[in-house]
């Protein structure tokens, strides 16, 4: 597909609105064609020379990145707040834009104005067709909020040590028994898009996720969607995934510990 070609869809997703179905998934609508002209030029600017001119992942710059820079025509999207499986909403896709993602080489976009931002969320989605059908939208999960437990030293000790059982029987053959992505199965595991995607180092400084507990839970509930990460919400009870959250934290806590001694 051609950038061409791509302009030429936009009169197609117009076309199709009125035929939209009654009842449509939560968070679908269809990308915002009157933000395509300014998403584009926003797109060549500052993400072309990774992303491509085609969304494919395949810019000039995208050789030896490791993670490779995000496929938009293929519409699998790793970091979401949507049920596994699900396209991110607006507010995911603008969080990564705004923020990046650490251990990558996706950078934030600070000096983007809020209508740059938006505009280039809008214009990827012309990159793929799941954007223009409802069955691949969802609204966000409703995540429960941290138990009081969390928050008191003894309680999180305990529920911690919890937690490593659990590490050690459903996360340790990816993540290596001491949380550092070296475990058995780590040089076998590929994304979606048949690269090369080794398990997270937990003890590294920054996680793409982010650090607090409830990163980690949501991680742990909805999983990498196009990764070998998988949705633990139906393996694991809640309260094991927040005794895994717990003890996850223990993990970067004990490196910076080393660190500096």
């Amino acid at each position: 597909m051609n950038l061409a070609v791509l302009g030429c869809s936009v009169a197609l997703v117009m076309a199709s609105a009125a035929a939209l179905p009654c009842g449509a998934a939560d968070g679908f609508a269809l990308p915002d064609e009157s933000l395509y002209a300014m998403g584009r030029h926003v797109y060549e600017r500052n993400c072309l020379v990774c992303h491509g001119r085609w969304g494919d992942g395949d810019g000039e710059m995208s050789k030896g990145m490791v993670p490779k820079p995000r496929k938009f025509s293929s519409g699998i999207f790793k970091y979401r707040s949507t049920p596994a499986g699900a396209l991110p909403t607006d507010d995911d896709l603008i969080r990564t834009v705004r923020g990046g993602r650490a251990n990558t080489s996706m950078p934030y976009f600070t000096h983007l104005s809020d209508r740059e931002v938006r505009a280039v969320v809008e214009f990827i989605k012309f990159f793929s067709p799941r954007w223009r059908k409802p069955e691949n939208h969802a609204a966000p999960v409703k995540l429960p909020d941290p138990p009081v437990w969390l928050a008191e030293p003894l309680g999180a000790t305990r529920r911690a040590e919890a937690g490593r059982l659990v590490f050690v029987a459903a996360c340790s053959l990816c993540h290596g028994a001491e949380g550092d992505g070296k475990g058995p199965s780590a040089l076998t595991l590929l994304d979606a898009w048949g690269d090369p995607c080794p398990p997270a180092n937990l003890r590294a400084p920054a996680l793409r996720n982010g650090r607090a507990p409830a990163d980690y839970f949501r991680v742990l509930t909805l999983g990498i969607h196009g990764t070998p990460m998988p949705s633990f919400a139906e393996a694991l009870t809640e309260e094991q995934r927040w005794e895994l959250a717990a003890f996850l934290g223990t993990l970067h806590r004990t490196e910076a510990a080393a660190v500096t001694r």
